[in-house]
């Protein structure tokens, strides 16, 4: 829910697909595309990735990838290659969706404080940002003005200061949306890592979605990173599934 919200805002001036899969008159799956990006389905069997796969083709539509839990992206990759012709490539990168459930304080706990993000910090914020995209090999915008274009721009962030008020890790957490938060992202500089920062931001981004009415808080992680699923493990985050992206040539 919460990233099919950051992908249809600010608006598209191509209207994103949506649509849903009934079944004895209730909804059993749904998916979501935005303009130009990939599908994003719910978990799907293969029959029901196969329906869906027929239902798109015939429709004419061209679908770059697939991006869903493991085994419904696998699913959907070969059944649009039945259908298209076209071949699924797996992404070597993974990402791993966990579920904070009792919280649990940082382990070590380091001195400072937690203090949300002010208009004043935002040259900041966006030099920290580019530095993140720029670790997890993602793009990010050359000219800051373009900055409300991006997928951070309607979240809000969190700094973690040290005593002295300078600000040594971040994280960001989506609006409540249904009961439901996303952490993301969760950055510290290379220098600062290792020294608890980054449990204690994140922790208290938890705690604070909690407190504002989410049921549900949520992060994605990389499964193949040991430092990073270990901390929120023990910060309270259960593993719920691992998500693959298929793209189609």
């Amino acid at each position: 829910m919460t990233v099919t919200a950051s992908r249809t805002s600010p608006p598209s001036p191509t209207a994103p697909l949506f649509g849903y899969l009934e079944e004895s008159g209730e909804v059993r799956a749904a998916f979501h595309r935005g303009a130009r990006g990939l599908l994003s389905p719910t978990v799907l069997t293969p029959e029901q990735a196969g329906t869906l796969a027929a239902r798109l083709a015939g429709l004419r539509h061209v679908l770059p990838g697939v991006s869903a839990e493991q085994h419904t992206s696998a699913a959907f990759a070969e059944a649009w290659r039945r259908r298209t012709g076209a071949t699924p490539a797996l992404r070597a990168q993974r990402v791993r969706l966990y579920r904070l459930g009792t919280p649990a304080p940082p382990d070590p706990h380091p001195e400072g404080r937690a203090r949300a993000v002010g208009e004043r910090d935002h040259e900041h914020l966006v030099r920290w940002c580019r530095a993140f995209t720029a670790d997890v090999g993602e793009d990010f915008p050359a000219d800051d003005a373009d900055w409300p274009g991006t997928r951070f721009a309607a979240k809000r962030f969190t700094f973690w200061e040290t005593p002295d008020g300078t600000p040594v890790s971040m994280a960001g957490a989506t609006p409540v949306l249904a009961g439901h938060v996303r952490v993301d992202p969760v950055y510290t500089p290379a220098p600062l890592r290792g020294r608890g920062y980054a449990g204690a931001v994140t922790a208290q981004v938890g705690r604070a979605a909690l407190a504002a009415g989410a049921h549900t808080v949520v992060l994605f992680a990389d499964p193949a990173n040991p430092t990073s699923t270990a901390l929120y493990q023990r910060l309270g985050f259960d593993p719920v599934a691992e998500f693959t992206v298929h793209d189609f040539t």
